[in-house]
């Protein structure tokens, strides 16, 4: 499994460990590649923006005996071209899977570059149907295998870590469990929480840049606001993810297994999630999600636990990519 880096908390890290242990249980044994993070084996000009790409000796020498190579966004969304051309080079004619959880144009900055690589030995997985037809447009057949989470996660000691982190009982916790960027929509979840009369907390770090636009967010913010990651397990009443793009938005699903309610915002995959039959509040109209803190419906948090078990069950993803190997070429 190669990618940009791995062992962290972002989606593509997350979704690599859940496919390591899926591989696990078919039989395989995993081997990881990455530029940075935590890696069986780490080649630094695989990571995202490396002055330098990895030589295709290194390449080749890190894939060695491979039966299958999948490689996760690498060749999906082109934050370092050349690394991706050298993998793309390097599993030219040999059984892989390009697990895509981004593609080019679906971030303006990068609209203009060309579609992920493809070959005649292998087979794509993207993360939602919207990204597995506009690949299709470019003449790529793909299957969608959508993000999967344990049903059930153990629940978290609520009353200890809100002590601990000076939320008093009567106030929301809302939490935003995503890193600091634009499309985030930072702005949107400190305008909600202030409407609630909430605390705000922003579970990841600013990134790209992002870090003095994060300041004075928080800086005008009438409401207090928590940076940071947890110090304890799930202790907030409402999750935030008023993001104006995801490739998924694990945090959508996450809710739901955890049983906290939802406010989501506008990104166009939320709205395919959805149409599994969750049911969430707007992160742009305060009220409802108001009434609901007031009043909650348990109806509600059942009903999306069971979606959430339904259709996106991480003790079904063995399953599902023992049918797409079926599909890989040479396998």
């Amino acid at each position: 499994m190669v990618s940009f880096r791995l062992g962290g908390g972002d989606g593509v890290a997350v979704e690599v460990a859940k496919w390591a242990g899926a591989l696990d249980l078919l039989g395989w044994t995993v081997r990881s590649v990455a530029g940075a993070g935590q890696a069986d084996a780490l080649l630094p000009g695989l990571a995202m923006h490396a002055p330098e790409p990895p030589t295709r000796a290194e390449v080749d020498d890190a894939l060695a005996g491979a039966d299958l190579v999948i490689v996760e966004n690498l060749c999906s969304l082109p934050l370092n071209p050349g690394a991706a051309a050298v993998v793309a080079a390097a599993c030219a004619g040999r059984p892989a899977l390009l697990h895509h959880h981004d593609l080019p144009w679906q971030r303006p900055l990068l609209a203009h570059l060309p579609p992920p690589p493809d070959d005649p030995a292998w087979a794509h997985v993207t993360i939602n149907e919207l990204s597995r037809t506009e690949l299709a447009a470019h003449g790529i057949a793909a299957t969608t295998i959508y993000n999967t989470f344990d049903p059930d996660p153990a629940p978290g000691e609520r009353a200890r870590v809100r002590e601990t982190l000076g939320v008093p009982e009567g106030t929301p916790l809302l939490l935003q469990p995503t890193r600091a960027l634009a499309r985030k929509n930072v702005a949107g979840a400190i305008a909600l929480a202030d409407a609630l009369d909430a605390t705000y907390w922003l579970l990841g770090p600013a990134e790209d840049g992002y870090g003095p636009e994060l300041e004075r967010l928080v800086a005008r913010a009438r409401c207090r606001v928590l940076l940071g990651p947890p110090r304890g397990g799930c202790t907030i009443d409402a999750v935030l993810l008023p993001s104006f793009w995801e490739g998924f938005g694990n945090p959508s699903v996450e809710s739901a297994t955890y049983r906290r309610p939802l406010a989501v915002g506008p990104y166009p995959v939320a709205a395919e999630l959805a149409a599994f039959g969750f049911e969430w509040f707007d992160a742009a109209d305060p009220a409802p999600l108001a009434r609901w803190l007031e009043h909650p419906d348990l109806h509600l948090i059942a009903h999306n636990q069971r979606v959430a078990a339904d259709h996106f069950n991480l003790a079904d993803l063995p399953a599902r990519l023992a049918a797409v190997f079926e599909r890989v070429p040479g396998l």
